[in-house]
């Protein structure tokens, strides 16, 4: 999968910009809050359908703009593709893809993507919910069937938590709530069960990869949690329609469900040892860095070529060994776009080719050479 040039029009602090892009490394270089990260923003958008920085499309048009558009030309299997996407003022996005006005889940998945920031450093340290968003994008890029019943889902917790809530404030009867226990049942199953078949699989590769990084000296594992799961208990869709029935007038109390998906984490050990809460910082960066380039084998694995890969301002944060691995892994394989404030941080042999920007704009071009 390749990315062969990318326009934007007055989007962020970009008035115009068209760039092309070599087939291997791509290293934007500039100051801090030029302009870098919103290149890569546009490319994880037009993949994701939404921002990784705000949930607000307007913020993406320029701030006395009206309007603003990205477009990426792109090829895949080796058959040229087009995206784009239209933002207006107070109005729903355009979406076009090969000329053809699209819905979101038509374009999910048309442009894979893998994206490394400074923030998934907090991958292993942070909140569940920063887990099950990592692994719930990554099996939606690769199935879209899973990303339309993660779609569904979400649609009847809100439908459920609104139920609940006027429950709690009427006298009205609770069993109003057992058509969408029963939906939700079923949906939570099927989405438990397509998550734990890719971590099982995701497991085995950030092994593989962590094995690589650490000199064979250290294993790593990641497990699915079903949350409120005894063991000896299957997670099938009876069982959690016996458990939003045992929980329902909590619910009603809290006024949001308590049972699903939506409450699951990832454990990642490393010898054994929670990361969480026994890892030093560096197994920790390491376990993440392995983790980022077992997804790229996983969607490949699933779709047939590797995707895209985004490295947004975390060559600082690694340091060299662990820059010098992640290199020499997507050297001459995998398209990738870097963002960094020094070149310093890269080799002197060519990798690839330096894009310079300074205020939303492209300044210069030039191979990455001795």
């Amino acid at each position: 999968m390749k990315i062969n040039q990318l326009k934007l029009y007055q989007y962020r602090n970009y008035p115009y910009l068209t760039i092309s892009f070599e087939d291997n490394i791509n290293v934007f270089l500039g100051h801090n809050a030029q302009g870098k990260t919103n290149i890569l923003e546009a490319i994880y958008y037009a993949a994701i359908g939404r921002s990784h920085r705000t949930h607000n499309d307007q913020e993406l048009i320029h701030w006395d703009k009206t309007q603003a558009k990205v477009q990426i030309d792109f090829s895949r299997m080796g058959v040229d593709n087009q995206l784009s996407f239209l933002f207006q003022k107070d109005k729903r996005r355009e979406i076009i893809y090969n000329g053809l006005k699209v819905k979101p889940n038509e374009a999910m998945g048309a442009l894979n993507v893998v994206l490394f920031s400074p923030e998934d450093l907090m991958l292993i340290k942070g909140a569940p919910q920063e887990r099950r968003r990592f692994l719930d994008i990554e099996i939606s890029q690769a199935n879209r069937v899973y990303y339309e019943m993660l779609v569904k889902y979400n649609k009847i917790i809100q439908q459920r938590n609104a139920m609940l809530k006027k429950l709690r404030e009427s006298n009205m009867e609770s069993d109003m709530l057992d058509i969408w226990d029963e939906q939700l049942s079923v949906m939570s199953h099927r989405i438990v069960m397509k998550r734990k078949e890719a971590v099982e699989k995701l497991s085995m590769l950030a092994n593989l990869m962590h094995r690589r990084l650490t000199q064979e000296k250290e294993n790593l594992k990641i497990s699915y949690i079903v949350h409120n799961l005894e063991e000896g208990e299957t997670p099938s869709a009876e069982w959690y329609l016996t458990s939003l029935k045992k929980r329902r007038q909590l619910d009603i109390l809290r006024g949001s469900t308590s049972v699903g998906p939506h409450r699951d984490d990832l454990k990642i050990e490393v010898n054994g040892i929670d990361l969480k809460t026994f890892g030093s910082q560096g197994q920790q960066r390491t376990g993440i860095l392995s983790m980022k380039l077992s997804e790229l084998e996983y969607i490949k694995s699933e779709i047939g070529e590797y995707p895209i890969l985004l490295l947004d301002d975390v060559m600082s944060e690694l340091d060299y060994e662990r820059r010098s691995q992640l290199l020499l892994f997507i050297k001459e394989k995998i398209q990738t776009f870097i963002t960094a404030t020094d070149r310093k941080y890269f080799p002197d042999f060519k990798i690839g080719k330096y894009y310079y920007i300074e205020n939303g704009a492209l300044l210069d071009t030039h191979a990455i050479s001795d």
